[in-house]
């Protein structure tokens, strides 16, 4: 008899509450406010407190309506960071993953999900143009940028994997540009590289990666007998979705023989809709990309794809004798931990294998091609309201505006942030911000499959209508 004990009847019971709840949340997410109407000191004390000695049973359930009244809404109008939507079916899927408990670690620790996440690997490979590649999933994109770089460093400086940081090298450099997410100066630091190791490349009017000043700073640091590392390619940086020139910096990674990786955590999978915007990203050596932002995926769900899993086992594969694995054969024998930092593995893959079939790639590929129109349509409304000013172009999906119709004298940086507190406290649309060489941006990412032209639309009314109650208030 299990010491927890839930009988089967029980289960189906308990379960059927929460699906029902989950149910009605979908039903309604489109009704929803976009962000709750509660404050820190109310989530404390409805979530907080010392847990239960003797347990609720299903009375525990009780508090879900809670947690689901006081989260943060996916629904149509959540245009906030660069987060997706939640598909349902893959929903269900990570409910079966947690019910299956598999530790995806090697195929004897769980054959059919390991298989299942070889083979969506590479469904993501080909589907952007990485024909080939290997790779992993992982929580997201700073885990999978923090192993790109491991490898970098280990191609760079043979042996530092193993022996540390050689004492008689120069000092290692990682070339990214100025818009570059800020989990590539992490990784540095997570590797002992510094944070200073991070040269920061100007960008063009076009927030893209300057490529004459990347060589330019090369070849300084080569005079100065520093160690070229990685040069990161940004594919849809975070604030402006901006896309670097790959094909050239691929170019320039080849002549020099430096790592190149690309990060695509926000915008590699449009790679689905519009390949030609993303020419050169197939000759990386390693993509890290989030199917939780692109493909709607609950969280957490990222990815790492490299070209070479040699270089992948030579970093990781340091195993004590009671994980090595003992069969011979190339599938039976296969384990992610010899390709990743990761040892315990939670079944990720199921969620986009069953989301994937349900509804195929090309609906997929369809709903984000839908994403970049919506930003497109949104930029021209955007443009046809004289107070407002478009900040950066629209690459992908994200859109960056602030309000300018100000009085004169009024400092614009101030006015934009309450103005965007204000259009969240309206609780009517979920936009987020930016900084836009030194302009604070209000911005909204489209990564939303619920969304449509009207709930785009919304940005403007609901940005306008802020703005009349900020100025109304400042005139009192």
């Amino acid at each position: 008899m299990s010491r927890l004990p839930v009988s089967s009847s029980e289960y189906r019971k308990l379960s059927s509450r929460v699906v029902d709840l989950t149910a009605e949340y979908l039903q309604n997410i489109d009704k929803l406010p976009s962000f709750p109407h509660c404050s820190g000191q109310q989530t404390e004390q409805l979530f907080g407190g010392p847990p239960p000695e003797i347990g609720l049973g299903e009375a525990s359930l009780d508090a879900m309506s809670d947690v689901f009244a006081l989260g943060r809404v996916t629904g149509p109008r959540f245009f906030g960071y660069v987060f997706g939507s939640g598909e349902p079916v893959a929903a269900l899927a990570d409910l079966a993953a947690s019910v299956l408990n598999q530790n995806v670690t090697a195929w004897r620790s769980g054959p059919s999900a390991v298989a299942i996440e070889r083979t969506v690997v590479g469904w993501l490979a080909d589907a952007i143009g990485c024909n080939g590649f290997s790779g992993s999933l992982t929580g997201g994109g700073s885990s999978a940028n923090l192993m790109a770089l491991c490898m970098a460093r280990e191609r760079a400086l043979p042996g530092a994997s193993r022996t540390g940081l050689p004492r008689d090298s120069g000092q290692p450099v990682i070339y990214a540009s100025a818009e570059a997410h800020m989990s590539m100066a992490k990784a540095s630091a997570i590797l002992g590289l510094g944070y200073d190791a991070i040269r920061l490349i100007p960008v063009d009017q076009s927030f893209r990666m300057d490529v004459t000043a990347l060589d330019h700073a090369i070849d300084t640091d080569l005079r100065a007998g520093k160690v070229p590392v990685a040069i990161v390619a940004s594919a849809g940086t975070t604030a402006t979705g901006s896309i670097d020139d790959m094909e050239a910096i691929a170019g320039i990674a080849r002549r020099r023989n430096i790592w190149m990786h690309v990060d695509g955590a926000y915008g590699a999978l449009a790679a689905m809709a519009v390949p030609e915007q993303f020419a050169g990203m197939g000759g990386a050596d390693s993509v890290s990309l989030d199917p939780h932002k692109w493909l709607y995926q609950p969280a957490d769900c990222g990815c790492l794809l490299y070209r070479d899993s040699a270089m992948a086992q030579q970093v990781f594969a340091h195993s004590g004798d009671y994980a090595k694995s003992l069969i011979s054969d190339p599938i039976e024998g296969f384990a992610f931990f010899e390709e990743s930092m990761e040892l315990s593995r939670r079944f990720r893959a199921l969620k986009l294998w069953l989301s994937i079939r349900y509804h195929g790639m090309r609906a997929f590929r369809d709903s984000i091609g839908e994403d970049m129109r919506l930003a497109r349509h949104l930029a021209t409304r955007i443009a046809q309201e004289p107070s407002l000013e478009l900040l950066a172009p629209v690459a992908l999906s994200a859109v960056c505006f602030r309000f300018v119709d100000a009085p004169a004298g009024t400092d614009l940086n101030i006015l934009n942030q309450q103005v965007l507190q204000t259009v969240i406290d309206r609780r009517k649309v979920y936009i987020s911000n930016a900084n836009i060489q030194g302009k604070f941006s209000l911005r909204a990412c489209i990564v939303n499959h619920r969304s449509t032209t009207p709930d785009v639309e919304a940005v403007v009314t609901e940005t306008l209508a802020a703005v009349r109650a900020v100025l109304a208030r400042t005139a009192q």
